[in-house]
C-alpha cells in the first residue's frame, strides 16, 4: 500500500514539475508576441503589421502565435492593452508614496506615455479601427478602459480631491494635453516645448488642487 502511494506521490509531483516549465515556456511565448506586435504596428502600422510579420519578429511559428491569438484583431488589441498595463505599473513604481508635492515629476512622466512607441502603436490601431469594422468595437472598449485606468492614476499621484468643483476637468484636461503632445511628437521632437508646457501645467495644478 505505501510502494503505491509514494509511487502515485511521485508521478503526480513530477507531472506537476513538467507542466510548469510548459507554462513558463507558454507566457514568455505570449509575452514576446504580444511586444512584437507594438513594436510592429509602432513602426509599419496596420497595413503592414500581419500575424505572420510579429511570428517572425518574436521567432515564433506562426502557428504558435495563432494558438495564442486566433485572430488578428485578437493580437494587436491584446498587444497594446498589455504595455499599457506595463506603463501603468511602471509609472506608479516611479512614485510609491504618491507625489503630490512634486507635481511636475507627475505631469512629465504623464506626458511621457504619450511620446513613446506604446502610443504611437496604440495610434495605428485607432485609425485601422475607423475603418474596420470588426476591429472598431474592441478598439473603442480598450481605449475608454485604458483612459479610466489612467486618470485614476493621474488622481492618485497628483493627491487630486476629485469632489471639489473642477478638479476631475483639470485632470482629464491634463490627460487631454499630454495626448496632443503626443501627437505632435509624432512629426517633430520638440522637447523644449513641451517641458514649458509642463512647467506650466505644473503652476496651474498647484493653484487648482490647492
Amino acid at each position: 500500500m505505501g510502494g503505491v502511494t509514494t509511487t502515485t506521490t511521485t508521478s503526480t509531483t513530477g507531472d506537476r514539475a513538467e507542466r510548469r516549465p510548459k507554462q513558463d515556456r507558454s507566457r514568455a511565448t505570449r509575452r514576446r508576441l504580444l511586444e512584437a506586435a507594438v513594436s510592429c504596428l509602432a513602426e509599419h502600422g496596420w497595413a503592414g503589421s500581419t500575424v505572420t510579420v510579429v511570428a517572425e519578429r518574436a521567432g515564433v511559428s506562426r502557428g504558435a502565435a495563432q494558438h495564442h491569438f486566433p485572430t488578428r484583431e485578437d493580437l494587436f488589441t491584446a498587444a497594446v492593452e498589455y504595455v499599457a498595463e506595463e506603463r501603468s505599473t511602471a509609472l506608479r513604481a516611479l512614485f510609491p508614496q504618491g507625489a503630490a508635492d512634486d507635481r511636475r515629476a507627475v505631469i512629465s512622466a504623464l506626458v511621457d506615455l504619450y511620446t513613446g512607441p506604446l502610443f504611437r502603436a496604440a495610434l495605428h490601431l485607432w485609425v485601422a479601427a475607423s475603418n474596420e469594422e470588426q476591429l472598431r468595437p474592441r478598439v473603442t472598449e480598450l481605449e475608454a478602459r485604458v483612459g479610466r485606468e489612467t486618470h485614476r492614476i493621474a488622481v492618485e499621484l497628483l493627491g487630486a480631491d476629485e469632489s471639489k468643483p473642477g478638479v476631475r476637468e483639470t485632470v482629464q484636461g491634463l490627460l487631454d494635453m499630454a495626448r496632443g503632445l503626443g501627437l505632435a511628437n509624432l512629426l517633430t521632437d520638440d522637447h523644449a516645448r513641451r517641458e514649458r508646457v509642463v512647467e506650466q501645467w505644473a503652476v496651474l495644478l498647484d493653484e487648482v488642487l490647492l
